[in-house]
């Protein structure tokens, strides 16, 4: 077994390896196609990953976090339009959705009112931006809720198969 590493400020890549309890011979093997000298120059950020590395990281390490992890901080495309989503408790989702929808139920109104006719005037303005910006909390919170799962089940704590 190789050594611990006592390198400071170890990217997400590495921690994720660590925390698998995997040396980067023991990753390699895992993970099929990715080398151990692969690994190096990605956790010491010479190089970047590959999309492909990342999906093989993400169920090797049984981490899902690492593939939004990639699109929200290093794909160009993704870096513009991806959110970052929080790995947070199960009970801490839920309470975030639950406040979000109850402060959607006493906005409804007014977005029917703002959107009727197709156009969002000046003075509606205000009001839609943070109608759209308590959507995009909920949004959020959906993404977060969805990590959680994939989260349960890569490390079998839940039984995918029943979400089928």
């Amino acid at each position: 077994m190789g050594r611990k590493s006592v390198k400071e400020n170890k990217n997400i890549y590495q921690e994720s390896r660590e925390n698998a309890n995997l040396t980067r011979e023991a990753a390699s093997e895992v993970l099929g196609f990715i080398s151990a000298d692969r690994l190096v120059k990605i956790e010491n950020e010479t190089s970047l990953p590959h999309p492909d590395e990342i999906l093989a990281m993400a169920d090797g390490y049984k981490n899902p976090a690492l593939c939004n992890y990639y699109c929200s901080h290093e794909c160009p495309i993704g870096k513009e339009y991806v959110p970052e989503v929080q790995a947070k408790s199960l009970s801490q989702i839920t309470l975030e959705m639950l406040a979000t929808i109850n402060t959607l139920s006493k906005e409804k109104e007014r977005l029917i009112e703002i959107t009727l006719d197709g156009k969002i005037t000046e003075d509606e303005m205000p009001d839609f931006i943070s109608i759209k910006e308590k959507l995009d909390d909920m949004s959020l919170a959906i993404d977060s809720l969805k990590l959680w799962v994939e989260k349960a089940i890569a490390t079998g704590e839940m039984d995918g198969s029943l979400l089928e």
